[in-house]
């Protein structure tokens, strides 16, 4: 059997596995990486497949249809996000056309409203949900053999004019058991088209565990009931991997939702990482609660940059969205990785719950005064399945719920949600306005060039990012 893999053509550099999916001003293209993993899982159980990123490939709709009319699989796996899921499900409907026996759709869009997705075409045959590795051999297995799809658990499917949902799949406890993400990569994807703004240039993302134990009101990450990882010692064999088998790798992306949340298990990694030799740099999600003596630990084994949600200074509106944060302890957290040498990207939220005018300009200067390597201003975006999404419906903020329109005509981010003195548009101005004012200060100039002259190894990623990022300074969104 013949699967093709599919990161569908959109708006170019559009990233569906961002938490917000869209195109970033700052040229970030994401790796298709749970998808990789499912085509990893595949490929371990003997399946012929074909992972394509044309969005990676700057294909267009003609093209990636050409492409599976050439390949002719029998069953084709699509990947999607709520921005693009109509996108998704025509391109996926004219690849049925084409005589593929079975299409499929991926992703948290689908997997939260699966009824709602099916009948958006019937085209679409079905949609594994959550966790969808083993789904996808099982779905796989069953058409091969011509068997029904009702023992095919995580998998929701259409039989005549009903839809099926099947039981829920239980989450992979052994994650060690799937295959290495950047053996997919290395075999199916070409790793120099893809960029994350924050890191050295070319880089790997890879997933050291999935799920958090966190459960902030916004995020539209998967498996939010969950916390599993692999073994320090199944990471560490992934970064020798990488530095000897991808030498041209200069940055290493650990895209956990939160990385260090069990101390002694970071402890363990990076001490085999040093053990081991590891040259690589490294980056990874985290937050403010991190304490001092980790980040020495992360900093010894080569991490370089943390991607931090700050989200706003406020503790009534840390508390609205359970952020489980405090002022002072994003102070606290920015002076120690100062004074340690990690970079931080930090993000903001502008219109989130008990935002006003005035608690945003609050948000835009303690940005300021906290001043990480970069930052990042969000207008709230609210995804189906999130509680932000729950509270804005109720409280009628929703402004659509044509899905096309949570991102902005040119692809990048936008709201859908319009609150009583804070709408949509103006949102996204606020946001346009603080990214202005935080990059364009004397301060943060000074300290960039100051950066580059101290550290040479940052000017090409600097340069890199800044030359797609400053047409969007001052100019805002035309």
């Amino acid at each position: 059997m013949k699967i093709l893999a599919l990161n569908p053509s959109y708006f170019r550099n559009f990233s569906r596995s961002s938490r917000s999916p869209a195109v970033t001003k700052g040229g970030t293209i994401y790796y298709p990486y749970f998808i990789a993993y499912m085509t990893g899982n595949l490929e371990k159980h003997g399946f012929e497949v074909k992972l394509v990123d044309a969005i990676a490939n700057g294909w267009d709709e003609k093209q990636t249809l050409e492409f599976a009319r050439q390949f002719k699989p029998d069953l084709a796996i699509i990947d999607t996000s709520t921005p693009s899921i109509y996108n998704d499900v025509d391109i996926g409907s004219k690849i049925k056309g084409l005589g593929v026996r079975h299409v499929s759709l991926v992703g948290t869009h689908p997997t939260r409203l699966p009824e709602q997705t099916l009948n958006l075409s019937k085209s679409i045959d079905s949609i594994c949900r959550g966790e969808y590795d083993e789904t996808a051999v099982d779905l796989a297995a069953a058409l091969e053999k011509g068997k029904g799809l009702k023992k095919v658990k995580g998998l929701s499917f259409r039989s005549g004019a009903k839809i099926i949902n099947n039981p829920d799949r239980p989450l992979i406890k052994d994650l060690d058991s799937l295959p290495f993400v950047s053996e997919v990569y290395e075999k199916h994807l070409n790793i120099k088209k893809y960029f994350y703004a924050s890191l050295r240039w070319p880089q790997v993302t890879i997933l050291t565990a999935r799920g958090c134990p966190y459960n902030c009101s916004f995020c539209n990450i998967p498996f939010k009931s969950s916390y599993r990882y692999r073994s320090p010692e199944n990471v560490a064999a992934e970064f020798e991997y990488i530095q000897s088998e991808l030498p041209e790798v200069k940055e290493v992306m650990i895209e956990d939702d939160t990385f260090p949340v069990i101390k002694e298990r970071t402890e363990n990694i990076c001490k085999l990482l040093t053990e081991k030799k590891i040259k690589l740099k490294w980056s990874c999600n985290a937050r403010v609660n991190t304490d001092t003596e980790t980040l020495m630990m992360m900093k010894k084994a080569n991490c370089r940059l943390m991607c931090i949600g700050f989200e706003t200074p406020r503790q009534d509106v840390l508390d609205n969205i359970h952020k489980k944060t405090t002022r002072q302890l994003q102070l606290d957290f920015m002076k120690s990785t100062r004074k340690i040498g990690l970079l931080v990207n930090g993000c903001f939220i502008l219109g989130l719950p008990g935002d006003t005018k005035e608690t945003i300009r609050e948000t835009i200067e303690f940005a300021k005064e906290l001043n990480p390597d970069t930052a990042q201003f969000y207008p709230l975006m609210a995804y189906p399945g999130t509680e932000a999404y729950e509270w804005a419906k109720h409280a009628g903020y929703l402004s659509t719920e044509d899905y096309s329109k949570w991102i902005a005509k040119d692809g990048m981010h936008s709201t859908v949600i319009s609150r009583p003195g804070l709408p949509a548009d103006e949102l996204v101005k606020l946001c346009d306005g603080a990214r202005d004012e935080y990059y364009l200060r004397r301060k943060y100039i000074t300290s960039k060039l100051g950066q580059i002259v101290t550290n040479p190894g940052e000017l090409a990623r600097t340069f890199k990012a800044f030359k797609t990022f400053s047409k969007h300074l001052v100019k805002g969104r035309e």
